[in-house]
């Protein structure tokens, strides 16, 4: 790898090192919403109930995203210093983690970039879902 590659990893792990706070958060919300299920879900409406569930259960592929770019971080960091001397030996470890399949064609670095970006989206997408339903489940709270 060269400094420029070396560059786009150091940068890409520490954009999704950054986007670690979007994972606190989605986990934060799950974590109320099973909260408020498991104590007062029998009290509430059917309403808030059903929107406190969703809410938990945006958490599980929220998790995914979340670890799936935690070994995204590692990687890329790994990359940048050095400890992965490059493409093709990542691709190798992965094959041997069960990670990736031997029989995919080699990914260019762009584009690896470019799926972490994409993941990354995605997982922000599913946060921003959870608040905005987290936001409708207390409106329905004072609406008793």
């Amino acid at each position: 790898m060269n400094d420029n590659d070396r560059a786009l990893c150091a940068a890409t792990a520490g954009l999704l090192r950054a986007s670690g706070v979007i994972a606190v958060w989605g986990l934060a919300l799950a974590l109320i919403a099973g909260l408020v299920l498991a104590l007062t879900g029998r009290s509430l409406p059917a309403a808030s109930w059903a929107t406190f569930a969703l809410i938990a259960l945006a958490g599980l592929p929220e998790r995914y995203l979340a670890l799936r770019l935690r070994v995204d971080t590692a990687l890329f960091e790994g990359l940048a210093q050095g400890t992965i001397a490059s493409l093709p030996v990542l691709d190798h470890t992965l094959e041997q983690l069960g990670l990736r399949r031997g029989s995919e064609a080699a990914r260019a670095l762009a584009d690896r970039v470019l799926g972490t970006r994409l993941a990354m989206q995605r997982h922000g997408i599913v946060v921003v879902l959870q608040t905005v339903v987290f936001a409708l489940a207390l409106a329905l709270q004072d609406s008793r």
